[in-house]
Parts: C-alpha cells; sequence; structure tokens
C-alpha cells in the first residue's frame, strides 16, 4: 500500500513542497517551491483566493460554456503575458494533459513553453504527482481514457526503525547461545559418564585379573584347605623369620614363625608348640623348647628348616622387656581378650585385673606382656601360645607400614639383632607384614601336633604344605638321608627301637608320629626317583623286604618316608 503523501515528504535532496489552497472537496493543493520564491500558507491561500476572484475558477467537470485558464495547482505556469489568452483542454489528473495545441504533447513536469508565449522552459522546477487528488470518478474524460499504469518508482516505502528491533536480536542471540551451551553441557556429561562406565569395567576386570592371578577367587584353591592358592604350594615364594619371645621374669619361651607370602599376599603367624619334636646335632630327639635352651638361636633354626621343610631367613629374639617397649612405640594395641589376667605386680591377690575378658581391649606395653605371657592354673602351653600371637597380630597392625619407619622403630628398641637379620631387613619384614595386616590378609595358625611333639598328617596338610610351602629342602648331596617314621604296629617301644637301627646306620631320624590304627604291612616311600636307592636302603636296613619300596608322597621334612606295619621285626 502507498503511504499517506504529506508536504515535505521525500523532499531529501528536492525543493520542499508548499501549500497552495484547497480545493472544492477540501483536499489540500501543494505545489514545489523555487528557490526565489518561498510560499507562505495563508499566502499561498490568498494568492487562491485572486485566482478565483479573477475568472480562473478550477473546473474539476469541465462543464463550463466559456473557456477560462484552467486552474494550475502546481504552480508550473509561465506567467501570464498581455495578448489573446491561450485555449486550455480538459484537466488530466494523471499529467496526459494535452495543450491547446493538439500536436504538442503534455509535459508533466511544465519543461514546455506554451505555444505563443515565448517564454523559456523552467528548468529547476518539477510537478509532484499527487494521484490522490484526481477528479471524480465519473468524470467524463477520465472515464474514456484507459486506467493509469502504476510504476514501482511512483511509490515510496518507509521503513519506521523499530527501538527494539535490537532488543529481538539480542534476545534470540541469547536464546540460542543458551539452547547451545545446554546441548554442549548434555554431550560433556554423556562423555563423562561414558568415560566412568569405561573405568569402572576396566577396574573390575583388573580386579578380578588380580585376584585370579593372587589365586583368591573361590574355587581355584588346589589345595581346598581355605588358603585360596592357585599357585601350587612348593612353587610359590615365602619369607620366614622366627621370633621367641623370652619371659625374663618368669623364665620360659615362645615360638612363632612370621610367613611372608609374597605370591599371594597372604601373611601368617604359624605358632609352634614347645612340645614339637626336633632332631637335634647329633641325631637324638628333642623338643623346640630344649632346643632353644640348648642348641640357642643357630641350632633351632637348622632343626625347625629339617623337620617343616622351610628356609628360615633370620632369628628375631625379642625379651619381653622389649615387647613391652614396642608396644608403647606404636601406641598401644587393641585385642579381644579370652582371659582376665591379674596384675604381676599386685601385692595382693584379688585386685583389679590388669586385662578384662572382653572384646576390643587396649593393651599398654606392660598390659600386653602380661597377657602374652599369662597361663591359668592347668591351661596348657597351647593357650598362653595363642595369646602370645593375638599380641604379635596386634602389634603388627599398629606398626608402620613404610619401611624406613619400621627400621627406625626396630632401632628405637635397643636390641641386638643376631646375624644374618639386620635392623633394616627386619625393619622391612615387619613393614610388609603390616600392610598386610591393615588390609585383613593376615591370619594366625597354631601347628598341630600329637602329644609325644610329633606331626600328624593333619599338620602336614594344612600348615606344612599349605603355609610353609610342603616340600622338604634338598639337603646336601654329603648329607645324610632324612627319614620319617611313622609307628603303625601298636607297639610304642617299636619307635624308639627303629630310630636307633636308622641313626646306626647314617641316617636321620625325624619322628612321624603315632598312627590311630595298626597297619598289617609296612611301607617305605620315596618321591623322587633319585631316592630309591636311598629308599631300598633304608628297608634293608630296618630288615623290611625289597617289595615294601614303593614310589608315593613322602613327609614334608624328610626324602624317605617309613611306616612301621604289623610285620615289622625289630630283633631281626
Amino acid at each position: 500500500m502507498n503511504d499517506r503523501y504529506d508536504a515535505g515528504y521525500g523532499t531529501d535532496g528536492a525543493a520542499p513542497y508548499e501549500l497552495v489552497g484547497y480545493d472544492e472537496y477540501g483536499r489540500p493543493v501543494y505545489r514545489q517551491a523555487t528557490d526565489q520564491q518561498t510560499h507562505h500558507p495563508q499566502q499561498a491561500q490568498q494568492q487562491y483566493d485572486g485566482y478565483q476572484q479573477q475568472g480562473y475558477g478550477y473546473d474539476p467537470y469541465g462543464t463550463t460554456g466559456h473557456q477560462q485558464p484552467s486552474y494550475d495547482p502546481y504552480g508550473t505556469a509561465a506567467p501570464q503575458q498581455p495578448g489573446p489568452a491561450p485555449s486550455y483542454g480538459s484537466y488530466d489528473p494523471y499529467g496526459t494533459q494535452q495543450t491547446g495545441d493538439p500536436a504538442a504533447p503534455y509535459d508533466p513536469y511544465g519543461q514546455q513553453a506554451s505555444a505563443g508565449t515565448g517564454q523559456q522552459p523552467r528548468v529547476a522546477e518539477q510537478t509532484a504527482h499527487i494521484p490522490q487528488q484526481a477528479g471524480p470518478a465519473d468524470d467524463e474524460t477520465v472515464a474514456a481514457e484507459p486506467a493509469p499504469e502504476y510504476r514501482t518508482e511512483q511509490f515510496a516505502f518507509v521503513e519506521e526503525p523499530d527501538g527494539d528491533s535490537e532488543d529481538v536480536i539480542d534476545w534470540l542471540k541469547f536464546t540460542e547461545n543458551r539452547t547451545e551451551r545446554r546441548e554442549e553441557a548434555r554431550r560433556r556429561a554423556r562423555s563423562r559418564i561414558i568415560a566412568l562406565v569405561v573405568v569402572l569395567a576396566l577396574v573390575a576386570v583388573g580386579g578380578v585379573g588380580y585376584l585370579w592371578y593372587a589365586g583368591k577367587l573361590p574355587g581355584l584353591s588346589d589345595s581346598g584347605s581355605g588358603t585360596g592358592t592357585a599357585t601350587a604350594a612348593g612353587a610359590q615364594k615365602r619369607d620366614v623369620i622366627v621370633v621367641h619371645l623370652h619371659d625374663t621374669k618368669n623364665g620360659g619361651t615362645s615360638t612363632a614363625l612370621l610367613v611372608d607370602n609374597t605370591t599371594t599376599k597372604q601373611g601368617t603367624t604359624v605358632l609352634l608348640p614347645n612340645s614339637l619334636a626336633l632332631t637335634a646335632d647329633d641325631g637324638t630327639t628333642t623338643t623346640l623348647a630344649k632346643s632353644v635352651e640348648d642348641d640357642g638361636s643357630e641350632g633351632t633354626r637348622t632343626a625347625l628348616d629339617s623337620a617343616l621343610g622351610t628356609d628360615i631367613e633370620g632369628t628375631w629374639r625379642l625379651d619381653t622387656p622389649f615387647l613391652l617397649t614396642l608396644v608403647d612405640l606404636v601406641g598401644n594395641i587393641e585385642i579381644d581378650a579370652n582371659a582376665d589376667v591379674p596384675d604381676p605386680d599386685a601385692e595382693k591377690k584379688g585386685e583389679t585385673p590388669l586385662v578384662r575378658k572382653g572384646e576390643g581391649r587396649t593393651l599398654s606395653g606392660k598390659a600386653a606382656v602380661a597377657y602374652a605371657t599369662h597361663r591359668a592354673p592347668g591351661e596348657g602351653q597351647n593357650a598362653q601360645l595363642e595369646r602370645f600371637g593375638q599380641v604379635m597380630h596386634g602389634v603388627l597392625r599398629k606398626m608402620t607400614s613404610d619401611p624406613d619407619a619400621a627400621t627406625t622403630t626396630v632401632q628405637t628398641l635397643g636390641q641386638i639383632i643376631e646375624p644374618p637379620l639386620t635392623d633394616k631387613d627386619l625393619g622391612a619384614f615387619l613393614a610388609r607384614l603390616s600392610d598386610l595386616a591393615k588390609g585383613g590378609d593376615h591370619r594366625t595358625a597354631l601347628l598341630p601336633v600329637q602329644e609325644d611333639g610329633t606331626l600328624t598328617a593333619e599338620a602336614s596338610d594344612s600348615v606344612v604344605e599349605d603355609v610353609l610351602g610342603g616340600t622338604a629342602k634338598s639337603p646336601d648331596k654329603d648329607a645324610a638321608v632324612s627319614v620319617s617314621v611313622r609307628n603303625a604296629t601298636g607297639v610304642k617301644d617299636n619307635t624308639e627301637k627303629a630310630r636307633v637301627i636308622l641313626l646306626n646306620g647314617g641316617f636321620t631320624f625325624l619322628e612321624g608320629g603315632t598312627a590311630t590304627a595298626p597297619a598289617a604291612s609296612s611301607q617305605v616311600v620315596y618321591a623322587d626317583a633319585a631316592e630309591k636307592e636311598n629308599a631300598t636302603e633304608v628297608a634293608k636296613t630296618l630288615g623290611l623286604p625289597a617289595d615294601a619300596v614303593t614310589q608315593g608322597k613322602v613327609a614334608a621334612n624328610a626324602r624317605v618316608t617309613v611306616v612301621l606295619g604289623q610285620d615289622y621285626d625289630p630283633g631281626s
């Protein structure tokens, strides 16, 4: 649609329009102002009234009978000169009016001079074309002419600036940016979730792989004894140290093996009863307690290696004053006390116990020593040994896991460490066991022995094989063949008789215990084919037939195992 025409509109770079007057319909009549003359609206009205008085009124229908000069609403006609009045044609509101001369074309811009006037065309002025000021629709002249053809250049489209347009654009940009940020945040969140799932999957796979490698997955144990070792017991690597607790006040010793299985990452404290039968250097049978007293640390360590098939790296002699200091250094320990322990320094009986029975008891150094060495009247030595194991477990849980700090703790004790063990070796060893104890990978096991101190088959399977390795240490070539003798004759004295015969024959005698039920025939068993000749020689020495020699499973600490049956005759 066309914009409303107004005076002065579109005058940028052109002369402004001025109001000339109003036609008989009350519509304003404008003309373009010249440089020489500027019309005021009131003056234009007076001029228009003057034209009316002089008989130059505008007849839009052209019905007047006499010819009068038509009114030029745009003020573009040349000034009147004296002489005969020119002849005017009908008014054409669309700029197609013909002059008095039919041959002269109409100049809508007023640049053509009137015929016979002798005036020059006006160059600076232009006549505005105002379609709204067209004559009535029933004008015969207009109706007879063809409909005007409008051109695009005749219309002016005004784009009024919108003050809110910039705000709208900024809001659209903000909305678009916020949407993009939300989508980007969602993409990042999805990426993080995917990465987290991948990491958790890798951790789970790695954990299962570690448990499989360490042999801790259920159903992968070879022995079925609950240790959870998938690797063969003999192929596992173990570090073993023997510790002797010497009660300097009441006398007596308590012995335990500290085992660090570096293959399965399992720590164990193996409690050794004082009644454990060992073989002395001269081949005679002795007990663990007597060996510690008579043979010292070196002799006892060798005897334990022979009896249990272990490879003990060193001996830690822990006197009770050093145990007291050690507990105080680590900051007390916590245990589940299984008995009330009286204060050894109490003057009267019946006073408040130093350690009360119950769970989660905190023990100082003094209380720990009293609990570890306590043995109630009528109790066996194993009960006191188990309390010692509890104290050692509590110490390992409170010990630092840093090797250097643990070495400093050992050096602070001020005790003398027997070679080949050193302060640094002991500190690093205790730090590793402490780490296992804090992680729940440390346990305490009691080596079961019979009343005579000999090992049972159960002990060989559950402790000697699974915990300590289960295979006998290969002796030197020049060393005497170790023979484990198990009495199944039903006669107790036959064990001692067989021991004397084997020692006289140059063999090392190992006590194998007594069978619960008698056996009809004797057996001489060897494990390796290289030991067949030694087994045959043992059978001859004991007076057993050659067909009694067979290959099979032997005791963990012996090269040849002998089971004496009822066919055995010590006098033969």
